[in-house]
């Protein structure tokens, strides 16, 4: 007797090891019927690993990524990704037009990440009333820009570099304070000598947040929604060259790189996430040419 759930061995986009899991009510879907289907397909480029990401397409009327839902675009298109500290395993599931489900296990590559270890204690203490005064209204002005949607077309692009320079600071890096792990690097930083060179949306987009004035620790800070809950966010800059509501294209010069806010020297901090998940720039971009 064939059991209630089949598991598929299918190649993924190239992904080694694959599965695609199949349920239908009660029925049995053949292996046949199921590689005609494609309930879910993941498309290269892309990057499963920590601080990665996939685009696919799906049949299915509904996706979610470890049961949290996925966005879909009218063509079935979709784009999730994983953050830098994302467990190994994940889970695709597709909700089918006839009923049922298709699973498809994800295997989430670790990274090795620059870690440096240094012989002093790590600065106690938390933020004062007063930062906080200041930097509440901040975060939740962040919070609510990445939380709009404006159906900007920018995640299904080829990502370029902002700008070209020196890479001064990794995405992911950390410091270790004798055995107490401090807050990791969420951006990618690029030096390019001097306050004022111009950088450029590295793929089209909607202005989702214009700082007036400089915040605390991001200064002058730029943020771009790509659309499919993937968002951009530029810190330190010395001029803002759009404004919030605008459609930028990719290539188009939107700022100037600046050491505003928390900065130590001129600099383009470049961060971006997925929802929550922080992702690494470079995994978009590939090396800088």
């Amino acid at each position: 007797m064939v059991s209630r759930r089949q598991s598929l061995g299918l190649a993924a986009a190239g992904l080694a090891g694959g599965l695609l899991a199949l349920r239908q009510g009660r029925g049995l879907i053949l292996p046949s019927a199921a590689a005609a289907a494609k309930p879910i397909e993941l498309l290269l480029p892309g990057a499963l690993t920590q601080g990665g990401w996939l685009r696919g397409r799906t049949t299915g009327q509904a996706l979610s990524l470890d049961g949290r839902p996925v966005a879909l675009a009218d063509d079935g298109m979709f784009l999730i990704a994983f953050d830098r500290d994302a467990r190994p395993a994940a889970l695709l599931t597709a909700r089918l037009e006839a009923g049922g489900t298709a699973e498809l296990p994800l295997t989430v590559a670790p990274r090795a990440w620059q870690i440096e270890n240094v012989n002093i204690a790590r600065r106690g203490g938390g933020p004062t009333d007063d930062f906080m005064a200041i930097r509440a209204p901040e975060l939740a002005r962040i919070a609510a820009a990445r939380a709009l949607q404006t159906g900007a077309q920018g995640w299904r692009q080829k990502f370029m570099w902002p700008a070209k320079g020196r890479i001064s600071g990794k995405f992911g890096s950390q410091r270790v304070y004798r055995g107490e792990p401090g807050a990791y690097h969420s951006g990618l930083d690029i030096a390019t000598g001097a306050s004022g060179t111009p950088y450029v949306a590295p793929a089209d987009g909607v202005v989702i947040l214009a700082a007036e004035r400089p915040f605390t620790l991001e200064g002058n800070l730029l943020m771009l929604d790509h659309g499919m809950g993937l968002n951009s966010a530029f810190l330190h800059s010395s001029q803002l060259l759009v404004k919030e509501g605008d459609v930028v294209r990719q290539g188009q010069v939107i700022a100037r790189i600046g050491m505003t806010g928390r900065a130590t020297g001129p600099h383009l901090h470049w961060s971006m996430k997925w929802g929550d998940a922080r992702l690494d720039p470079l995994l978009f971009t590939g090396p800088m040419a």
